[in-house]
């Protein structure tokens, strides 16, 4: 690989019971011929020629169907591909009940203002549906994604078995049946398998020594995986990854459905290291303080990072001591702001020795924050590229001051980056059970606003008011912006809940976004709802997540216009808060 480096380099920078009565001269023997066989249909006047449902020139917004309408048309759905067309019962309760789309299709097909289920029902008799495109949507494919797969001479499922046993292979081994659309988008060929191929492909992960939760995991991130043979580069990297300490729940536990995984190129990154003089207690080292050096860009970013060392006339020999020394330079983050940054200041024509030093001075930035445009940092100097360049080389941290994207001054950013604060927040997060360098670790650390002493100062605000640790660890998981706020404003909505409602503190427990609305919406509808207790117009005790997550429109309809006087006392109570 390092061979190849000069090319780098000189490279640019439930369902309900539906029973109904039919009359025996429905079941004529071309209709029972016709609803149970996909062979194309002559085309004359006499027959019907079935179309997609999804082409249907009117589109309803789902949340535009009313939930009796909705339930009526999963119903009648169920009814048909279970009933009438014998498939299982849970691919029909799935299918019906995850294909909105397509629903939405059928209900602009009939009358839905009046009998829905009985409306859909006569309509199943005499138009089968093509199966395909509701069984696709439920799988997590948009019609845009699946209308290349529909079959063209097929409508019913049960005429394409190999596509079911596949697709039950998956389901049964433990892959949501909603997140099966993506393997079927990525590697369409495995359900195209023979009767327990696709079992056994999995199988064949599992005595590579991983648990069947993380093989569900693997192939659902990486699909390819099921493609061909078994994954000689995965099986590689698996190995290496745990001669260097790390067990595959670690590995696993860094993928992510959301990105695509290439495992030729995290193995040639681990090659690389290897060829660059990295041990293997520094590799550990180096993945455990940022996995997504190898994981997120499949470790692309380490020869971005060398060879753009190499081309500022750094040795190898330099460019190792250098990434061991600094770890996170090699960081996807943060070596997209260090192209960015060695961009603008050869451009300006800083001296090669004046940046690396300023580059290498500042990496911690680097990995934190992204980097302004030359032209908004020439602003500060009318334009004058030696001007800045000049000052730069009297001090190299004015480059940052003037570049970073935030009101702050590069000092100021730099101190509340520092690695203190990184640490101590990184420690308030394991106490609360997040495992270390994991997926929902590295999110947290971006949702939590403040130092770890300031987060712990508000997390045992709330644990002072009566809620136990745990159930405030749950809380903060479900809602972390809770511990955003301040802990006097904290204060203010225990109290607000307390002195208001009489509630207890544990009637949050369940809804802790409460802590996340504004003091003025809570003291509003708090204020009006004790009214309405008083006067005898609402239950005693409705829930907290009721009277706030509601929109004004609804709250104004249900709990001000009940009451006679409710709009009066409404306005006033708006007044009151209002000169507060």
């Amino acid at each position: 690989m390092i061979t190849g480096l000069n090319n780098l380099v000189l490279s640019p920078v439930s369902d309900k019971n539906l029973i109904f009565l039919q009359s025996p001269q429905f079941y004529t023997a071309s209709r029972i011929q016709f609803l149970h066989s996909s062979k194309p249909i002559s085309n004359n006047s006499n027959q019907f020629v079935p179309k997609s449902v999804a082409q249907s020139s009117i589109t309803l917004s789902t949340d535009g169907i009313r939930r009796p309408v909705k339930a009526d048309a999963q119903a009648a759905l169920f009814d048909y591909l279970h009933t009438t067309r014998g498939l299982s019962f849970l691919d029909s309760e799935h299918i019906s009940k995850n294909s909105p789309r397509f629903l939405e299709g059928l209900l602009a097909k009939v009358d839905s203002e009046k009998d829905v289920l009985r409306a859909l029902t006569k309509f199943f008799r005499y138009h089968p549906i093509n199966e395909f495109e509701p069984f696709f949507e439920s799988m997590g494919l948009s019609e845009r994604e699946y209308a290349p797969f529909l079959p063209q001479e097929l409508i019913f499922l049960s005429d394409d078995e190999l596509l079911l046993d596949n697709y039950h292979t998956l389901s049964s081994y433990g892959l949501p049946r909603c997140e099966i659309g993506r393997l079927f988008k990525e590697v369409n060929e495995i359900f195209r398998y023979e009767y327990g191929v696709l079992d056994m492909k999995l199988r064949a992960y599992e005595q590579l020594g991983l648990r069947r939760s993380n093989v569900i995991k693997l192939v659902s991130c990486s699909p390819q995986l099921l493609a061909g043979e078994v994954d000689n580069a995965f099986v590689t990297v698996l190995e290496r990854m745990k001669e260097l300490g790390f067990d595959s729940n670690w590995i696993v536990g860094h993928l992510s459905s959301k990105n695509t995984y290439n495992w030729n190129r995290m193995l040639e990154t681990l090659c690389f290291l290897q060829e660059l003089g990295f041990s293997d207690v520094q590799m550990e080292a180096l993945f455990r303080e940022d996995a997504a050096l190898l994981f997120a860009g499949c470790g692309k970013q380490v020869d971005i990072v060398v060879a753009l060392l190499v081309k500022l006339g750094l040795k190898v020999e330099e460019v190792l001591d250098l990434v061991v020394k600094n770890p996170q330079i090699l960081s996807p983050k943060c070596a997209k702001n260090f192209s960015k940054a060695l961009a603008i200041l050869l451009e300006i024509g800083t001296k090669p020795e004046i940046t690396v030093q300023i580059l290498l001075s500042h990496m911690e930035v680097l990995a934190s924050h992204s980097l302004k445009g030359l032209k908004t940092v020439l602003k500060d100097f009318n334009g004058d590229r030696h001007s800045l360049c000049e000052a730069l080389e009297k001090n190299p941290s004015t480059f940052f001051n003037l570049a970073f994207k935030t009101k702050k001054s590069g000092a100021e950013f730099v101190a509340a980056r520092s690695p203190n604060n990184i640490v101590e927040k990184t420690d308030f997060l394991l106490r609360l059970g997040y495992v270390e360098n994991s997926e929902e670790m590295v999110k947290a650390l971006k949702q939590f606003r403040g130092r770890g002493d300031q987060l712990q100062e508000r997390f045992d605000c709330l644990v002072g008011a009566g809620l136990d640790f745990n159930t405030v660890s749950g809380m903060v998981k479900q809602a972390p912006t809770v511990l955003n706020q301040t802990r006097d404003i904290l204060e203010k909505k225990m109290d607000c809940l307390k002195n208001y409602l009489g509630y207890p503190v544990e009637s949050i427990a369940s809804f802790p976004s409460y802590l996340c609305y504004d003091m003025k919406r809570i003291s509003l509808r708090f204020s009006m709802y004790a009214w309405l207790r008083e006067e005898g117009y609402v239950k005693p005790m409705l829930s907290v997540s009721t009277l706030l997550a509601c929109s004004d429109a609804r709250f104004v309809k249900y709990y001000v216009d009940i009451h006679p006087n409710g709009p009066e006392m409404w306005e006033n109570l708006k007044r009151s808060l209002a000169s507060d």
